[in-house]
C-alpha cells in the first residue's frame, strides 16, 4: 500500500461517524462540557454492543465452519497476552520513572485488550466491505485474563508489602473477577448462542442485532470520548512524559509483533487487521477492576489515564488505519 492509499484510508476512517462522535466527546470534555451518558444507560449500551458482536461472531463461525486452523489465532492471542506485559514492564522500567508496582499494573493493561477499540475497528472494516472470521470474538475474550496473571506475577516478583495471606488472596480474587467479568461472559455466551442458532437465528433478530448497531456504537463512542478527555484533563499532572510516550509507541510495538505472528496464518485482511488491533489496544475495563483489587497500592490515575486517555484515542484516530493498511500489505504479500 502506497502513501496515498494510506492517507486515503486514514481520511476515510476520520470521516466515519463512529470516529467523529468519539472526537466530539473528547473535545467537549477538554472544553469542560459534559456529554457523557448516565451510568445505567452507558452500561446498557455497552451490554448491547457485546451481545451484538458476540452473536454475529458466532453466526460467522456457524456459516464458515471451525476447523483446527481457525483456532490458531486464539492460541496466538492468548500467548501474546501472557508475554507482552513482560516487554511492556521492561520498557517502562527503562524509559520512565515509574516504580515496579505501577509499571507492572500498566504493563498488564497493554497485554489485555480494549473491546471498544475492537468494535470500532470492526465497524471501520465493515464500512469498506470487509468481514472478519467469527473466531476473532473468542480471541478478544481469551486475551483478557492472561495479561492480568502476568501483571500480578510481575508485581509479586518485584516484592510487595503486606502479609503472605493477603498477597495470596488478592490476586486469586482479581483473576476470578477478570475471568467472570460481564464483557467476557456476554461475549462468549452470545458467541455460543450465535454459533448454535446460525443464520436462522440471525434472521430472527437481525432488526435488533444488525440495523441499530452503528448508531448505538456512535452513541457509546461519544460517551467514551467524554470519559477519555475528562480523565486526561484531570490526571495530566500525575503522569510524566515517559509513560505518555509509552502509551503512544507501545500500541505500534504490539501491532508490529502481532503482524509477524499472523502473517503465515490463514486469515482474511479483516482478521489480520483485528488481530493487530487487539495487540495494540489496552484494557480500561477488566484490568483496572482487577488491579484495584489485587494491587491497591498502584496508582489508578496512571494506568487508567494511559490506557483510556492516551492509547485509546491514538488507536481510534490514527492506529486503526495503520493496522488495516499493514494487514492489506500482509495479505497481498501472502498471496
Amino acid at each position: 500500500m502506497d502513501l496515498n492509499s494510506l492517507l486515503g484510508l486514514a481520511a476515510g476512517t476520520l470521516g466515519s461517524p463512529v470516529v467523529l462522535f468519539f472526537i466530539l466527546g473528547f473535545a467537549a470534555a477538554l472544553a469542560r462540557v459534559d456529554l457523557s451518558l448516565p451510568q445505567p444507560i452507558a452500561k446498557t449500551v455497552a451490554l448491547y454492543l457485546m451481545l451484538a458482536i458476540g452473536f454475529k461472531g458466532g453466526v460467522g463461525i456457524a456459516e464458515n465452519g471451525a476447523g483446527l486452523a481457525s483456532f490458531l489465532p486464539l492460541a496466538v492471542g492468548i500467548l501474546f497476552s501472557a508475554l507482552f506485559p513482560f516487554l511492556g514492564y521492561g520498557a517502562l522500567r527503562l524509559t520512565s520513572s515509574l516504580g515496579r508496582t505501577d509499571a507492572a499494573a500498566v504493563a498488564a493493561h497493554y497485554g489485555s485488550i480494549s473491546i471498544v477499540t475492537f468494535l470500532t475497528a470492526i465497524q471501520v472494516l465493515s464500512d469498506r466491505g470487509d468481514t472478519a472470521e467469527g473466531i476473532l470474538v473468542a480471541v478478544a475474550a481469551g486475551m483478557e485474563v492472561p495479561a492480568i496473571v502476568a501483571g500480578l506475577w510481575l508485581a509479586a516478583a518485584a516484592g510487595r508489602p503486606g502479609d503472605a495471606a493477603g498477597v495470596d488472596a488478592r490476586p486469586a480474587l482479581s483473576i476470578r473477577e477478570a475471568a467472570l467479568n460481564s464483557s467476557v461472559v456476554l461475549l462468549l455466551g452470545a458467541l455460543a448462542i450465535g454459533w448454535f442458532t446460525g443464520p436462522a437465528g440471525m434472521a430472527d433478530i437481525k432488526p435488533f442485532i444488525a440495523d441499530p448497531f452503528k448508531g448505538v456504537l456512535c452513541l457509546f463512542l461519544l460517551d467514551m470520548g467524554a470519559v477519555a478527555g475528562r480523565g486526561l484533563l484531570q490526571n495530566r499532572k500525575a503522569i510524566s512524559a515517559g509513560p505518555i510516550l509509552f502509551g503512544l509507541y507501545m500500541p505500534l510495538v504490539g501491532a508490529a509483533l502481532m503482524a509477524m505472528a499472523v502473517w503465515p496464518l490463514e486469515l482474511s485482511v479483516a482478521g489480520k487487521a483485528l488481530m493487530m488491533v487487539l495487540a495494540a489496544s489496552a484494557s480500561y475495563i477488566a484490568v483496572p477492576a482487577a488491579m484495584r483489587l489485587a494491587l491497591p497500592q498502584a496508582n489508578p490515575a496512571i494506568y487508567t489515564t494511559l490506557s483510556l486517555g492516551v492509547t485509546f484515542p491514538f488507536n481510534v484516530v490514527i492506529g486503526i488505519p495503520l493496522y488495516i493498511a499493514l494487514a492489506d500489505m500482509l495479505f497481498s504479500v501472502a498471496r
